[in-house]
């Protein structure tokens, strides 16, 4: 699906995953075709008392049900470390960890390892935003042109089209010139305005508010935004206003290419060679307001939980967050950098090394997240899409992300 994450090269169109890739560059999403989809519910479905049918109980069998599927597909895909993390209230637990978090050293991966989470850093800078709109200080029908000038159709394009996708703004990490130079020397820094000059030498794609299309040039304009209300940068503004009344001590917007301790090294073949090669310490900042945080297992459940359910907003605006539209899979939708994929409501997360899938299904009050230490892609698909796959479709037959059953092992 378009929203995963901030691909340099690839326009992500992670088909049957739910991953909104993003674009080359790191806050990458995936589109799939025509939007053929009805528009989701504006609110979040009222829970009811889990049931077998909505998830199954995580018994011995089921997990080891689970523990064969993630490793076909780590078979498959060749990725070297997945963490799994399934929660649900009366249906018990399921958390582990496959394979390497160092290829060098083969230290295995653990489940306190901060990771990159790529496009998922869409959902701090969105919800940043909505408060602003909470404290009536913008709103999401405001011209990007009030805040931000040079922006083509800026006088046309509103805040609400940018935070879900129907800009129309050419995506900056898919420009040819960007892809070079940041491959060219990955360390490098960017701007905000150089990641915008990128994005509009290119002609609008289509008249605003027309269709759906992933773009990171809306969420670069969405910083821009908050910083320029506030008057304060934006890591600052995530840390104080989101991190912190959320409650996640390790979840960062850094500043630099440095991670905090303890961290998985990452892989990626988005590279000037096309080789894969470790991408841990690459610059992120190519991909900032879209793509640039780092965070962990448990920080990434407890977010996923407090996103879908709108704890930091007033039900009003949650409410206009959720309303979605239709990308290009039947009954998938995406709302104000949010998506609802099959019930599952959240944000995929891709960058060069990194891969992240947290998200909560609200009829089950269930929470899953998959963190993965690379992006590259198998038979044109993301990993984490393919992982969330094989696992919903053993613990939520009705809801399997992004859709799609997985062939039974085996199969084709």
């Amino acid at each position: 699906m378009k929203p995963t994450h901030i691909r340099l090269r690839r326009a992500c169109v992670a088909a049957a995953a739910a991953g909104v890739l993003i674009g080359p560059a790191a806050a990458g999403s995936t589109a799939y075709g025509a939007a053929t989809a009805p528009a989701s519910s504006a609110s979040t479905p009222t829970p009811s008392p889990g049931t077998d049918a909505e998830f199954r109980q995580l018994t011995p069998a089921v997990a080891a049900q689970l523990d064969a599927a993630v490793r076909q597909v780590m078979r498959e895909t060749k990725v070297p470390g997945v963490t799994v993390g399934l929660w649900a209230p009366g249906k018990g637990s399921y958390v582990k960890t496959f394979g390497v978090a160092d290829k060098a050293t083969g230290a295995p991966m653990a489940t306190d390892l901060h990771v990159r989470i790529g496009s998922e850093t869409k959902t701090f800078t969105v919800t940043a935003l909505l408060q602003l709109v909470d404290q009536k200080r913008i709103g999401l029908d405001d011209p990007i042109a009030k805040y931000v000038t040079g922006v083509p159709n800026g006088d046309r394009i509103t805040l609400r089209q940018l935070a879900g996708m129907r800009s129309g703004l050419f995506n900056y990490s898919l420009d040819g010139d960007f892809i070079k130079k940041l491959q060219a020397d990955p360390q490098q820094s960017f701007t905000p305005r150089q990641l915008l000059d990128y994005s509009f030498k290119h002609p609008a794609q289509f008249p605003p508010g027309a269709r759906f299309d992933y773009s990171n040039t809306n969420l670069i304009l969405l910083g821009l935004v908050v910083e320029k209300v506030t008057g304060r940068p934006l890591h600052e503004v995530i840390a104080q206003k989101v991190l912190a009344p959320a409650g996640l001590r390790h979840t960062v917007f850094p500043t630099s290419a440095a991670l905090p301790d303890p961290y998985a090294q990452g892989y990626t073949d988005q590279t000037a060679s096309g080789k894969i090669e470790d991408s841990t310490h690459w610059n992120p900042s190519w991909a900032w307001a879209a793509g640039e945080m780092v965070s962990d297992l448990q920080d990434l459940r407890s977010w996923a939980h407090t996103l879908a359910t709108g704890r930091l907003l007033t039900p009003e605006t949650q409410a206009e967050r959720l309303k979605t539209t239709p990308m290009d899979i039947p009954g998938d939708g995406y709302g104000l950098g949010i998506f609802n994929v099959q019930g599952w409501i959240g944000h995929n997360g891709s960058i060069p090394g990194y891969e992240v899938l947290p998200v909560y299904l609200p009829e089950a009050r269930a929470t899953m997240v998959i963190l993965l230490n690379t992006d590259v892609q198998y038979k044109g698909q993301e990993p984490s899409t393919l992982f969330g796959q094989a696992v919903t479709a053993i613990v939520t037959p009705d809801h399997v992300y992004p859709g799609k059953k997985p062939p039974a092992p085996g199969g084709g």
